[in-house]
């Protein structure tokens, strides 16, 4: 059997098999991967690519899973988790970070080397990969404003450079999306600021977060894009949607853009949740919310 093999073939690497993703998504759902790999080096991520295209298997990556949901049939192929690649190292005005760190952790260390510009991501949940690659922002801020490059591995195993431009960042989007390639690393270039003022910010940043956001209850994020010319949390409000539930997944009471598990909830729930809230939106104002969190995996199998 492929699975296996590939942990036989890989010993040094950490390897599950029909592991549940619900064990690592912030929202505590989603069905099983296949082969889920937790590689520590780009060399790891290499090995397992050049498996995964030996063998002719899908790759998904994932970061910290915290504006994700995996449908409850799980995903097929290979998963790559990254965060064990989670390096952060500093050079003057530069921070740069493995794929797999806390984009917080960035933030703490720009702190700790008096670097401003990122503290708009001190509360951010995700990983630098899945920052990079939503284009990820909050309080005015966005990625695209503090880093200028990145090292990616491309679909055929070579690793590449990707300047600012080529990232080609635009809201939530990032270049890598379509070209299917994987973030192993981001360059943060910031400006020579002082430590107490910046985490004063960093703690008014987290305050406001906490005052708004269901930080309490998992979730996955932000579940809709700000659609033009509207707030998508007043569209959901103002339609009456807040504390509306299907099995254990509720729109939060706190704050509407969230969808929050209350009870045990499964991704099928979550899904019915966004697609009926996306249906009332747009019947009651004409307008559609697009999705923001990644929806992956397959639906279950039904009996």
């Amino acid at each position: 059997m492929q699975s296996k093999t590939i942990v036989n073939l890989y010993p040094e690497i950490d390897i599950l098999l029909d592991e549940p993703l619900s064990k690592y998504t912030h929202t505590l759902t989603g069905g099983p991967a296949d082969i889920l790999a937790f590689p520590k080096s780009i060399k790891e991520c290499q090995d397992l690519l050049d498996y995964a295209n030996d063998h002719s298997l899908p790759v998904t990556v994932v970061g910290n899973a915290s504006n994700l949901i995996v449908k409850d049939g799980g995903i097929r192929g290979l998963t790559m988790i990254l965060t064990k690649m989670n390096k952060i190292t500093s050079h003057e005005n530069l921070v740069v970070a493995d794929a797999g760190a806390a984009l917080i952790d960035v933030t703490k260390a720009a702190q700790a080397n008096s670097l401003t510009g990122v503290e708009f991501a001190a509360g951010i949940p995700g990983s630098v990969g899945g920052a990079v690659y939503m284009n990820a922002g909050a309080y005015g801020g966005e990625i695209e404003n503090v880093v200028v490059g990145a090292e990616v591995l491309t679909p055929d195993n070579h690793i590449i450079h990707l300047d600012h431009e080529q990232l080609d960042f635009g809201y939530r989007h990032c270049s890598v999306q379509e070209n299917h390639q994987i973030v192993i690393s981001a360059t943060f270039s910031l400006e020579t600021g002082i430590a107490e003022k910046i985490q004063k910010q960093m703690d008014h940043l987290n305050a406001l977060r906490a005052s708004k956001q269901p930080l309490d209850l998992p979730s996955c994020g932000s579940v809709f894009k700000r659609p033009k010319g509207y707030f998508a949390g007043k569209l959901i409000h103002d339609s009456g949607l807040q504390g509306f539930q299907i099995g254990g997944a509720q729109v939060s009471l706190k704050h509407a853009g969230f969808i929050v598990n209350v009870d045990g909830a499964t991704a099928t729930d979550y899904l019915k949740v966004i697609a009926h809230v996306q249906q009332t939106v747009f019947n009651k104002f004409g307008v559609h919310l697009e999705t923001e969190v990644r929806i992956i995996g397959e639906d279950p199998k039904s009996n």
